[in-house]
């Protein structure tokens, strides 16, 4: 915890102090007469070894407490109520602050996921989020204010927030009446002002993390607008011609089998904090969430690929649990991993699955399941992810804890093929 050395240099100082009045103590015994009480008030009665000993003891104690009540009174303010101990909280904090830096690309609900555990091991967090949300409130703030989508990046930020909870439940309220507010939710509101009181969205996200105390940083991947494109396989078309539809909020509606996404414009420059981080990353973890409509839209910004493949980063990719109608109906592990191959080339090698499968995901598709075979050009974790009241979806916790198992384990992620 960093306070061995404050300690020993505190014992040091009190020493020193005590053997100067030491001095003055005993010139002042030799020169003065002092009443008969004095002898039961010094102990002299009993031995000097002793009375150094009883003396000791009594001021190490007076020392030990005066230290823990003065650090609960100094440091009760910034404890949270339901908080670990002092003592647990500073150790913690340490811990965290030497935690390696962590990339993590994609939106939606996957990636709020991924924050709230991840949060739990280190400090250093990076969130890069996608910019081609075009539905709901996000949209409608895009469309009538001219700026990025805010929906993805409220979300994030109450993710990596210390008061988690409160904030949430503050950010994700949807206002349900009110001409002009039904539909919106107070948190893209919210970060709509801060871009206008600051001037630019980045410095909103910057200035909103600040003031929700949030553990880490929210980005953009671009800050262009950008649509996302998708080339749809019609079923009834024995030579797959291709349907375009445009709009990431459309795509999932179509429900044909996605051939391909793209970007309009299809070369948007990256956020260049965006790239730093990447490039200064030890771990880069894409998903899980939406491989065509939160994973890929970043992926697709050039800049942001190239810097993953430069990236001397651990690479990881989290598929999800189960498959997304509208997106990936029909896949199983190696499809998604064959999928972003097709679309930004060998960027991940290592992919983290899950193995367990209980209860049934009807409500969203069927289990997206590991190869029979192992592949040859990638590898294949698996471990037990799934939350027991949603299985369909990721446990935080669960899933932070692999992915730090897997940085851990920095040979077999190096050994990767």
């Amino acid at each position: 915890m960093h306070v061995k050395r404050w300690l020993l240099l505190l014992i040091a100082g009190v020493t020193m102090v005590s053997l100067g009045l030491a001095y003055l103590l005993r010139e002042f015994y030799a020169v003065a007469t002092l009443p008969p009480i004095f002898y039961y008030l010094t102990l002299q009665f009993l031995s000097r070894p002793v009375r150094a000993l009883l003396f000791g003891v009594a001021g190490g104690s007076a020392i030990v407490i005066s230290i823990i009540q003065l650090n609960r009174a100094v440091l009760a303010p910034f404890l949270r109520p339901g908080q670990p101990d002092l003592v647990d909280a500073v150790y913690q904090h340490r811990q965290r602050r030497r935690g390696p830096k962590i990339v993590a690309i994609g939106g939606g609900t996957g990636l709020n996921t991924l924050l709230r555990g991840i949060k739990e091991y280190t400090d250093h967090i990076t969130a890069i989020v996608t910019v081609a949300d075009d539905g709901g409130s996000s949209g409608r703030l895009r469309r009538e204010m001219g700026m990025l989508p805010p929906g993805d990046f409220r979300s994030c930020i109450a993710a990596l927030s210390e008061a988690e909870g409160l904030t949430s439940r503050l950010f994700q309220y949807r206002f349900s009446e009110g001409m002009g507010l039904n539909g919106h939710s107070f948190g893209n509101l919210f970060i709509a002002a801060m871009a206008a009181v600051t001037g630019s969205f980045e410095s909103a996200l910057a200035e909103s993390s600040k003031v929700l105390a949030v553990r880490g940083r929210v980005l953009p991947s671009t800050l262009a607008n950008v649509t996302l494109v998708a080339e749809l396989k019609e079923p009834s078309d024995g030579e797959g011609v291709l349907r375009r539809v445009a709009g990431e909020s459309q795509i999932p509606k179509a429900g044909r089998i996605i051939e391909r996404v793209s970007l309009e414009p299809d070369d948007p420059p990256a956020y260049p904090e965006a790239v730093r981080a990447i490039l200064e990353a030890d771990l880069i973890v894409a998903g899980p969430g939406s491989l065509f409509t939160s994973v890929l839209p970043n992926l697709l910004v050039p800049d942001i690929a190239r810097a993953i493949a430069a990236s001397r980063a651990s690479k990881v990719y989290v598929c999800n649990l189960a498959t997304q109608r509208g997106e990936t109906e029909g896949f199983d592990v190696d499809a998604h991993m064959r999928a972003l191959e097709r679309h930004v080339g060998p960027l991940f090698r290592v992919v983290l699955a899950n193995d367990r499968f209980e209860g049934s995901p009807e409500e969203v598709g069927q289990w997206v399941k590991p190869p029979l075979t192992p592949p040859r050009d990638y590898v294949v974790v698996t471990a037990d992810l799934a939350d027991r009241d949603y299985p369909w979806r990721h446990d935080p916790a669960r899933l932070a804890r692999a992915l730090m198992d897997l940085y851990t384990q920095q040979g077999g992620l190096d050994g990767a093929p």
